[in-house]
């Protein structure tokens, strides 16, 4: 009879009644059903997006190659409102169109379900992408919605989270490298991609700063940061100043007045992340208080 009133009043299924309603009902043995997945404690929590067939993406929504400003800005924005959103990210990690977020490891967010982690960032990051294009494609109508896969890695030691970051900036390095010569030899010396596989098979890092720079006169260690390192994304104190209308003692009418005040914000860097340096000049990612 509750459970008819509850329903017949109109307070919605998600109501803390309803549920202790439902709760003792017959069917709730299907919950049975639910699989474990609460992550490991004291790890490090890794999310990793990728976009899905973004090749295909790329090439129907125009993007310039071998890198476009656009679209690597609009990953980051996309990944610094899933940072404001769900704050106990320490630190995130993108380049191309993948971005990873590292949970603290002493994280309890939505009792650390893998499902509620995955879920969360891939579906704040797929919106926040749609909501955005415009922002950054000005010009370039979005034609589909685009898709992203996310998958759920544990590492239980400083040492291994930043090796794991280690990888994905080596591998930033590696790729950009490959791709910038790539596109040199078909958009400047004419080859077809087939020829240009072909030309670049078998050839080391150096062969290709070799021709980048012997072709092209291109200089690899000179290209932008951002293409070469990727971008990570880290919570830093910013001094900023707004203005505030304040109504001062004895006067009618209010002022406008510079107020000093600190935030936290998401704060993008450009910046090697294998070396120490980084990690000595930011110990607050790594404190045992994550």
């Amino acid at each position: 009879m509750l459970c008819r009133w509850w329903a017949a009043s109109g307070v919605g299924a998600g109501s803390g009644r309803w549920a202790s309603c439902m709760a003792k009902s017959k069917f709730e043995y299907v919950r049975d059903f639910e699989a474990d997945d609460t992550c490991l404690p004291n790890c490090w929590i890794v999310v990793r997006l990728d976009g899905r067939n973004f090749h295909r993406f790329s090439e129907q929504h125009e993007f310039k190659k071998p890198n476009d400003d656009r679209a690597l800005q609009l990953m980051t924005k996309c990944a610094q409102t899933v940072m404001q959103e769900l704050e106990d990210i320490a630190i995130a990690y993108g380049q191309s169109d993948e971005y990873s977020f590292v949970f603290k490891k002493k994280s309890r967010w939505f009792k650390r379900r893998a499902s509620k982690f995955m879920t969360h960032v891939v579906s704040q990051f797929a919106s926040s992408y749609v909501f955005y294009w415009k922002d950054y494609f000005k010009d370039q109508q979005l034609l589909y919605p685009p898709g992203f896969d996310g998958r759920i890695v544990l590492y239980p030691s400083n040492q291994n989270i930043k090796d794991y970051l280690s990888w994905r900036q080596a591998d930033c390095h590696i790729n950009n490298l490959y791709n910038t010569v790539f596109w040199m030899l078909v958009q400047r010396s004419g080859l077809t991609p087939v020829q240009a596989q072909d030309r670049l098979q078998g050839t080391f890092a150096g062969d290709k700063n070799e021709i980048l720079f012997s072709e092209f006169n291109i200089n690899y260690n000179n290209e932008p940061l951002m293409y070469r390192k990727g971008t990570v994304l880290i919570w830093q104190k910013i001094n900023e100043i707004i203005t505030k209308k304040i109504k001062m003692p004895k006067e009618e009418e209010e002022k406008e007045v510079e107020v000093n005040r600190t935030r936290t914000k998401v704060v993008p860097l450009h910046c090697d992340i294998i070396g120490d340096q980084f990690w000595e000049e930011h110990p607050e990612i790594l404190a045992e208080s994550s």
